[in-house]
């Protein structure tokens, strides 16, 4: 009886320590302070606009737009960044099949447009049964009107969040969990598993270049220095890799944001913009409608090469004014926000001043 009382304190003691190490590594005892001083300039009900990219020579924004509560069809959205109050368009409504858009990237072709990537949840019925499929359809985009060229299925692409494109037939792409089943992504989840990766698709073969990643994420790439950013939310990591022969990645180093870090884009002078999470505890709760209200930041990394970089907080909030960011991109004197679930589309001003804090 002894010995029984002995394990069980042992294992008491280690459930407390998985609770702190939990709580510790989501952000859950994070003070949301909030150094932002403007206020929103305007915003437009898009459900889940949760992925977004600028078109810079068109002067347009791509989002990406799903009700991620319902199975209502989701959406891919143009902005015209010239009429910033006016409201964003749906060009995907000629798209019949099931449509449910997760991250997405484009492709600046010579003369005829762009080549737009939308990675896309589904759910099927398999002899009887409800299966949720993933797939990454391609798309070519000229101004307002958008032709669906190919779905693309493949047993690699398994849970992918995020594609980044390197030219009209090559991407990489993120797979966030390992695990397939719902006891295994709870699992990967909440112990922080390190099972995501990254695979190369060339346009024929698909390989994996990077693996061993907690909840692979948001993912982009810098033309110019050949270098891959890859977002761990659950590490609160931006992951940093040279891109070499073959496409092959090389790990230069982790760069520790302190924070959920989410979708990642770049401004004009190849700085990233990062929607994050920083409670990712409260997230969950919130995906999973539990909660009303989800804390929101967007930071700043200005990358200059190894262990030589600036992290900046830009904004954050309780959620009430925006929740659940994911994305957030500068343009001119706006900054352009999304998010994973609220039918909320926000737009901020620049004209005002950052507290922003290292």
């Amino acid at each position: 009886m002894k010995k029984l009382g002995i394990i069980s304190v042992i294992l008491f003691l280690l459930l407390i320590c998985f609770i702190i190490y939990t709580l510790a590594s989501t952000g859950f005892w994070r003070t949301i302070a909030d150094p932002y001083e403007g206020k929103v300039y305007t915003q437009f009900s898009i459900p889940g606009a949760e992925d977004m990219t600028v078109l810079e020579e068109e002067d347009f924004i791509v989002i990406s737009s799903d009700d991620r509560r319902s199975n209502e069809q989701g959406g891919i959205y143009i902005q015209d960044l010239r009429k910033v109050k006016v409201k964003p368009i749906n060009i995907s409504e000629k798209f019949k099949k099931p449509f449910h858009p997760h991250g997405i990237s484009v492709y600046k072709l010579d003369s005829l447009g762009y080549i737009l990537y939308v990675i896309n949840h589904v759910e099927e019925v398999e002899n009887g049964n409800v299966v949720k499929r993933h797939y990454i359809e391609k798309f070519q985009l000229h101004g307002y009107d958008l032709k669906h060229l190919e779905t693309i299925k493949h047993p690699k692409i398994s849970s992918p969040n995020d594609i980044v494109a390197i030219d009209e037939n090559q991407f990489y792409f993120t797979n966030d969990h390992g695990f397939t089943s719902k006891w295994g992504i709870l699992v990967e989840d909440y112990l922080g598993l390190a099972k995501g990766n990254v695979v190369y698709f060339d346009g024929q073969n698909y390989d994996e270049k990077a693996s061993k990643i907690a909840y692979a994420n948001g993912i982009n790439y810098d033309t110019e220095r050949k270098l891959l950013f890859v977002a761990s939310p659950r590490r609160f990591l931006i992951k940093v890799f040279q891109v070499g022969d073959n496409m092959d990645l090389t790990f230069i180093e982790n760069i520790d944001c302190g924070t959920g870090v989410d979708n990642i884009e770049f401004d004009q002078n190849k700085k990233l913009w990062i929607g994050c999470h920083p409670d990712l505890i409260t997230f969950g709760e919130y995906a999973k409608g539990k909660v009303d209200y989800s804390p929101s930041e967007i930071i700043t990394i200005d990358y200059r090469k190894k262990g030589d970089f600036d992290i900046k907080t830009i904004f954050m909030d309780n959620g009430k004014r925006i929740s659940a960011c994911t994305v957030a991109i500068p343009y001119k004197e706006f900054i352009y926000v999304g998010n994973v679930m609220a039918n909320q589309f926000v737009v901020l001003s620049t004209k005002t001043k950052f507290k922003g804090k290292k």
